[in-house]
């Protein structure tokens, strides 16, 4: 079966750094650009973070710039999400997305990361 699967969410406390993995099943990353997104309760589903295929580029909302970096290790197949940092406004489902030209795009069930206040 062809999907991706976000782990690494749970409780976290204000300033702590887990990494989110997204590993994918059925398929090969490696020429597909990544992505991250996040929905925080009662506000729409945004991007966090994206990555180029070949892992030369990077993008990030502004709100996760210097604290959040997106990285891919292609021969384990897996896209991951380091946060730093972290505050109560990151709380929300994370979801990995697969996308390449002509071909359809992935996407995982997500993994949610709460940050009490």
């Amino acid at each position: 079966q062809v999907r991706l699967v976000e782990s690494g969410g749970g409780l976290v406390q204000p300033g702590g750094s887990p990494r989110l993995p997204c590993t994918a099943l059925g398929f090969t990353v490696s020429p597909h650009h990544m992505s991250w997104y996040r929905q925080a309760p009662g506000k729409e589903r945004q991007s966090v973070a994206d990555i180029t295929a070949s892992g030369g580029r990077t993008n990030y909302v502004d709100s996760v710039k210097c604290r959040f970096t997106i990285s891919r290790d292609n021969p384990k197949n897996t896209l991951y999400l380091q946060m730093n940092g972290l505050e109560v406004t990151n709380t929300g489902i994370y979801w990995c997305k697969a996308a390449r030209t002509g071909r359809p795009i992935y996407s995982g069930k997500g993994t949610r990361v709460t940050v009490p206040s």
